[in-house]
């Protein structure tokens, strides 16, 4: 039997009960995934069009009109590494960020942890995820480009984005609950993050100095370029960029958690 007591004060996230609802994690997980491309004409296929189409239209916008595959060989892998990061970070933070609305229902009838649905939203993603790297792999071999050394730093990579972007989730899932206006104002600031990130441009066509504050306010920057380093062997970040975003990370994860613990007691009176 489960005794259900109130907490108090800022409380951290309890791993222990988050496996022992492991299996409603792996449901909510599979549901997302079931429904998301249900009653679709290509169904899962949408998965690998989605990423080629993005990368296409920046390529057109950024390497044909702007001119910028003249400077950068491989132009469209460019591109493409560039949006597994920048997937990955606005997938994640849209699911995390609508995941208790979106659930209303079974956060005022069921008790779970309530963390279980950002993680599940997670989950799904990182299956995108999966199949655009898997897509990324044929890309290049198609174009006869070899990965270097720092390929073996992807997984870090990897996790450090989902820390950041399952952090900024947690505070604006939090906040969504009482203040419906977050819901509104996260799809006009995605966007701009998106242009306000490198995914489709080279920061080192910047200043050096203009680069210290691209990093320094855009820690994701750092993230994304040290994407490219691993899969296309291309130049690395400053190291302390790279140190800057992984601190960044870190920090945002466990600021949106103990947010999202903190104010979690009052989900089911809110919805």
């Amino acid at each position: 039997m489960i005794t259900l007591r109130p907490t108090s004060g800022w409380v951290a996230v309890d791993i222990a009960e988050i496996v022992r609802f492991r299996d409603l994690l792996y449901e909510l997980a599979s549901r997302d995934i079931r429904l998301r491309y249900k009653q679709t004409l290509l169904g899962i296929a949408w998965v690998v069009l989605q990423p080629l189409m993005a990368a296409g239209l920046l390529y057109f916008a950024f390497g044909l009109v702007a001119g910028m595959r003249n400077e950068q060989p491989h132009y469209f892998l460019f591109t493409f590494a560039g949006l597994l990061a920048w997937n990955l970070f606005s997938w994640t933070l849209s699911k995390a960020s609508t995941s208790m609305v979106g659930n209303a229902y079974l956060v005022s009838k069921v008790y779970f942890p309530r963390i279980i649905l950002p993680l599940s939203g997670t989950l799904s993603t990182l299956l995108d995820f999966g199949v655009s790297l898997v897509l990324m792999l044929a890309l290049l071999a198609f174009y006869g480009v070899h990965p270097g050394m720092a390929l073996w730093l992807l997984p870090i990579l990897v996790v450090l984005v989902l820390l950041m972007a399952l952090g900024a989730g947690l505070v604006a899932a939090s906040l969504t609950v009482r203040y419906r206006d977050v819901q509104y104002i996260l799809p006009m600031v995605i966007p701009f993050l998106l242009w306000a990130s490198p995914v489709a441009y080279d920061v080192s066509r910047l200043t050096v100095e203009h680069q210290r504050w691209f990093f320094l306010l855009n820690p994701l920057a750092g993230l994304m370029v040290a994407f490219r380093w691993s899969i296309l062997n291309a130049p690395p970040p400053p190291w302390w960029a790279l140190a800057w975003s992984a601190i960044a990370s870190v920090g945002l994860f466990v600021f949106g958690a103990a947010t999202f613990s903190r104010t979690e007691r009052g989900f089911a009176d809110a919805l």
